[in-house]
């Protein structure tokens, strides 16, 4: 077969994180601005030759423009320094339950970590418009102080303010091109 090459449908996919604030609720971000490149052999993305995800960082919103503020600074994304996260993956295996398992480098303010995520491919469907596209949706989790976000505070009554896991999920639509 030969090498098939897709890219993102940013119309049709999101990408977000999720983290313990106080340890009570759950607070969620998103980045507006990402990009994924795959290629594969014909159509089986268990045979994918790259895989590359990359979001900007500066895109990060979590609906407060001070939290937001915050994540951008050096204390976190350190976005002047570290303009991208950047996922690499190496290799893409169905298991017996049906999902996948995704495994590559997720790289965060230039600490680069080995990182497995589950994946259900949704399958390839041809749209309206003719172009033929695939439906991801990829969970995982990630401890935020491994890849050097370790900006720490603790309330009055010894509460951590923002949790360690960081929880990461991604519906993804990919349009094959040529």
């Amino acid at each position: 077969m030969a090498n098939v090459k897709w890219t993102v449908d940013p119309a049709h996919s999101e990408v977000q994180f999720k983290v313990k604030h106080l340890m009570i609720t759950t607070v969620t971000g998103y980045f507006s601005s990402f990009n994924a490149e795959v290629e594969t052999d014909g159509e089986d993305f268990t045979k994918a030759s790259s895989i590359v995800f990359t979001a900007d960082v500066d895109s990060v919103s979590t609906n407060n423009e001070q939290r937001d503020t915050h994540l951008r600074s050096e204390e976190f994304f350190d976005v002047s320094n570290h303009g991208q996260i950047k996922f690499v993956g190496n290799k893409y295996e169905e298991t017996e339950s049906g999902f996948a398992k995704l495994h590559g480098d997720l790289n965060i303010r230039g600490v680069s970590k080995p990182v497995t995520v589950n994946v259900e491919h949704h399958g390839i469907v041809v749209d309206p418009y003719g172009q033929t596209k695939a439906g991801f949706t990829i969970d995982g989790k990630i401890n935020r102080k491994e890849f050097g976000l370790t900006w720490d505070a603790v309330t009055e009554a010894g509460n951590v303010v923002v949790s360690d896991e960081i929880r990461l999920h991604a519906e993804i639509q990919l349009v094959r091109q040529g």
